[in-house]
């Protein structure tokens, strides 16, 4: 009976997917500056493995929206990637350590998407070639992406934390 879901638990997936869908469009416009990544960390600290339902829902919505480009098989490990490192690493409380690692996170994010690109060249060889060139081509944005991730948990992190501990408290 504890694995089943329950409406609430519906409800929160809806509410998580929607605050990451709408922060997401909300910064659209400023290339690799993303909630995301916060988020992600964020609900996986406070409702663990709720979000193995939520991440899923977020790529499938965003491959509707967006249409189902090679970027959208990189969103299907990539995510839950971050996930796995926040369950593992849970205990922590440190906002400078959540900070870097979101920041690394996003320095890493051009050399995480460019798995695909391996596969696409005519022999391994080539693949190779082209998911590097790819990936040093993107270093510019990774840096972008990952100071802006490494800012935003630095001072969101203890304000978002606290306020979602007291809506979560039953007490």
């Amino acid at each position: 009976m504890k694995n089943k879901i329950t409406a609430k638990d519906i409800a929160l997936i809806g509410m998580m997917v929607a605050v990451i869908e709408a922060c997401k469009f909300a910064l659209a416009a400023i290339p690799n500056v993303e909630l995301t990544s916060f988020w992600i960390i964020i609900f996986t600290l406070m409702f663990r493995k709720r979000i193995f339902i939520v991440i899923p829902v977020f790529i499938l919505i965003e491959g509707i929206v967006y249409g189902f480009g090679m970027w959208w098989i990189m969103y299907l490990y990539a995510w839950p990637l971050l996930a796995v490192i926040t369950l593992l690493l849970r205990k922590n409380k440190s906002a400078i350590m959540w900070a870097i690692i979101s920041g690394a996170f996003g320095l890493l994010f051009g050399l995480l998407c460019s798995i695909p690109y391996i596969f696409t060249g005519a022999d391994l060889i080539s693949g190779f070639k082209i998911a590097f060139a790819w990936w040093v081509a993107g270093i510019p944005w990774d840096l972008v992406h990952g100071i802006a991730n490494f800012a935003i948990m630095l001072l969101l992190y203890h304000p978002i934390t606290k306020v979602m501990k007291k809506m979560t408290s039953e007490g």
